[in-house]
């Protein structure tokens, strides 16, 4: 530390001192000191008594103590202009430079020293003014100034900044979000007027922000701020963000909740990882395995990552499934990894598809497409006539599928015969489907209503049709996905790999065994399920009725079958999975909180489309069944749209039993906030 070097003689009256009044140095003049204690007369005209220690440390010039209240007055006035004049022409900016790195304090003499050779008692004031003033950059603790290093002063610029930034966006945001609501609440234009571009942009980030709920702590003070006076209603942010035009009507809110980045623009940030995935892709490729695998999706699907090929083994079965293997080369641990890890899953939206995987990986260089050469994990599984299994034989290899096909496709050709692989995996499936049925299945089938979309924004339609089942190739493809969840589970047990598995270690009643079809049923056999835990520890899945479960037949669409494909190729490859059961319950976490978030979306969004399309129908009838007469208000199912509603029983009439059939509309419904209130309710 600088050496301090003492500013004058004792402070006796006719001494010119300076003090903090408020947040600014305020100039005085002495007219009595008496041990410490000091009375004076400020340049305002007011006297007050102040402790000697509260003066700044520079004072002076001392005068003759005989002079008339108004010639103090003068001199006063004299010395604010001239330090005012002088303080006005220092660049204080240079004066950090000069100090920065030569000490860590000093007095406010040393830094006069830097500036003149000769300084008097006005130009030291001036300087300590202007030092007290440039808080980004000193810090005054009596009697010295601390110099803040260059990475302290270019945090404290930018919270200046930021400072400044929401002091503007508060102002201009109250004024804004007023008009806004006012034009929301009478359907009529906002008459806005211009901002500046920075102002724009600001209050643009709050109000998405605050419709995302992702706002920082700053951010939400400047949020209470502006809408300070507003109702509290909610999405009330949505509204103000649809009225001003800078979020279009419909905006989907869920996926800013998620923080989920829609479509696959996301993945342009991450160009050279995927281009150096795919030179290793093109470096590995190997001759494909001889076979003849097929893949059955739907015919919009592009992400294909399950195939397989089945032929009779004695008296029984061997059925392959070949699964893509996304991690063939992937990099953990790497910015898109995390990126990856953080989408969770696909959405399927009425919206269309956004894919966990950058495109040109999930839909193109690892996705089962027919003729081309693809990494993948082919499993053999053994079974017996009736559909025991008997073995499991997981193995890496390259593979070509010869034919993806469709669900109507296949199903046409199991129906008619024309297929006999297809025959065959049929007749397999359903045996599984008795296997588990014996084992407390709970299989439930219901109608799958299809939201189609046309048109933009406001004049956005929705249609809605039931899609016309497949229930041959569907039952193939079911029955097969849990038999390769189910049994890599167990082979993975059995041979001390850790995955995460699905489980739902819980026991059902008899009557929560079988398949259920009519909407009474369906509500009461699911108030026996929990929701599945995901864990590192293979338990019993009940409503599947296997012993165990972990989801790998999804890697391009799931990041739980990704992990899970990783742990049991690494296994192969070397005899130890890539991470232990420690590592995996550390990571399930986060992957819970993620796919909790993500599958908010997914589960809210197609409903939020229904709605749409059924509050421009709510004075027509559409047909309801009741399916829970509990309470005070029995709920009403509409199979045809997947919807479930809540009704005072006295609209439904005396006598109400389960799968009593309703003819209902609507007196309100709004999409946004999931409200639907019936009007009527017409028994059939």
């Amino acid at each position: 530390m600088a050496k301090i070097i003492p500013l004058g003689p004792t402070i006796r009256p006719g001494t010119v001192v300076e003090f903090m009044h408020g947040d600014q140095p305020q100039l005085a003049w002495v007219l009595e000191e008496s041990s410490g204690k000091l009375r004076l007369l400020t340049i305002n005209k007011r006297e007050m008594k102040l402790p000697a220690a509260r003066l700044l440390p520079w004072q002076g010039p001392t005068l003759s103590a005989d002079v008339s209240r108004q010639d103090i007055q003068n001199i006063l006035n004299e010395r604010q202009e001239t330090r005012g004049e002088i303080q006005a022409g220092l660049d204080v900016m240079e004066l950090w430079e000069l100090a920065q790195g030569e000490v860590e304090s000093a007095p406010l003499s040393w830094f006069a020293d830097l500036l003149w050779e000769e300084w008097d008692a006005d130009r030291l004031a001036a300087l300590g003014r202007a030092m007290l003033q440039a808080k980004t950059h000193f810090k005054f603790r009596p009697p010295v100034f601390e110099i803040w290093p260059a990475e302290k002063v270019e945090q404290k610029l930018r919270q200046q900044a930021e400072g400044k930034e929401r002091e503007a966006i508060t102002a201009a945001g109250q004024t804004l979000l007023g008009e806004l609501w006012g034009a929301y609440n009478q359907g009529r234009k906002p008459r806005l007027a211009e901002l500046a571009p920075d102002l724009a942009d600001g209050l643009s980030r709050i109000l998405r922000g605050k419709v995302g709920e992702t706002l920082d702590e700053e951010d939400r003070k400047t949020w209470a701020a502006i809408a300070k006076g507003l109702p509290d209603v909610p999405h009330l942010a949505l509204l103000l963000a649809q009225t001003w035009g800078i979020l279009p009507p419909h905006h989907n809110y869920h996926l800013d909740e998620a923080e989920y980045a829609w479509g696959g623009g996301w993945s342009e940030s991450f160009t050279n990882e995927i281009n150096e995935l795919k030179r290793r892709f093109s470096n590995h490729v190997q001759a494909p395995e001889s076979g003849n695998p097929v893949s059955i999706d739907a015919s919009t699907t592009r992400d294909i990552d399950d195939a397989f090929s089945i032929e009779k083994h004695g008296a029984g079965y061997k059925l392959s499934i070949v699964l893509a293997r996304p991690e063939a080369h992937w990099t953990f641990g790497s910015p898109l990894d995390k990126a990856v890890l953080h989408r969770a899953s696909s959405l399927y939206l009425p919206e269309g598809t956004s894919h966990m995987m950058p495109e040109r990986l999930g839909t193109g260089l690892y996705s089962l497409i027919e003729g081309e050469a693809r990494p993948a994990l082919i499993t053999d599984f053994y079974l017996d006539g009736d559909g025991t299994l008997e073995k499991v034989e997981p193995r890496t290899a390259w593979v070509r599928v010869k034919t993806n096909t469709t669900y109507e496709a296949a199903d046409r050709a199991i129906a008619e015969r024309t297929d006999p692989a297809l025959m065959l995996a049929h007749e397999l499936a359903a045996h599984l489907l008795e296997r588990r049925l014996a084992s407390g299945a709970c299989v439930i089938r219901k109608p799958e209503p299809i939201v189609s979309l046309s048109g933009d924004g406001a004049q956005t339609e929705v249609d809605i049709t039931l899609k016309t089942p497949s229930p041959r190739s569907e039952l193939v493809i079911s029955e097969f996905m849990i038999l390769a969840n189910s049994g890599l589970a167990l082979w993975a047990r059995d041979n001390g790999v850790p995955l995460l598995h699905r489980t739902q270690d819980i026991a059902l009643p008899p009557e929560a065994a079988g398949i259920f079809t009519e909407p009474a049923e369906i509500l009461r056999s699911v108030k026996l399920l929990l929701p599945p835990t995901l864990e590192t520890s293979p338990k019993r899945h009940a409503a599947l009725g296997v012993p165990a479960y972990a989801p790998i037949t999804s890697p391009l669409r799931r990041y739980t079958d990704f992990i899970n494909m990783a742990q049991v190729e690494t296994f192969l490859a070397s005899g130890e999975p890539r991470l232990n059961r420690d590592e995996l319950d550390q990571l399930i976490t986060h992957l819970n909180m993620r796919i909790q978030a993500v599958g908010m979306v997914q589960r809210f969004r197609p409903r939020y489309w229904k709605l749409v399309y059924l509050a421009k129908r709510r004075r027509e009838f559409q047909p309801a069944v009741l399916v829970d007469e509990a309470g005070p208000m029995a709920t009403l199912s509409m199979p045809h749209l997947q919807i479930n509603v809540r009704a005072p029983k006295k609209m439904l009439g005396d006598k109400l039993y389960p799968g009593q059939k309703f003819m209902i509309n609507f007196s309100r419904i709004d999409p946004l906030t999931n409200e639907i209130r019936l009007s009527e309710a017409l028994e059939e």
